[in-house]
């Protein structure tokens, strides 16, 4: 199942906390996209995906957004 979740216009590290907050309410497997304004959070969800254990599955930008889908791999 596919979860969104609108992080725009929050500066570091709110988008970060709000995807992990998001992540705990999901199950494995399911995908979470997170939409955000904040460049950092290219960097930043993809390094705390490796260090807990979850996968990028794509990260683009689009206009002045950046988007990432992140599956979720473990509890």
């Amino acid at each position: 199942m596919i979860h969104k979740l609108d992080a725009r216009r929050m500066f570091c590290p709110m988008p970060v906390i709000r995807t992990q907050d998001k992540i705990k309410e999901l199950a494995v497997g399911d995908l979470l996209e997170v939409t955000s304004t904040d460049p950092g959070a290219l960097s930043d969800i993809p390094a705390w995906c490796r260090i807990n254990g979850h996968k990028v599955v794509d990260c683009r930008e689009q206009d002045d957004e950046v988007i990432i889908t992140v599956e979720v791999c473990s509890e």
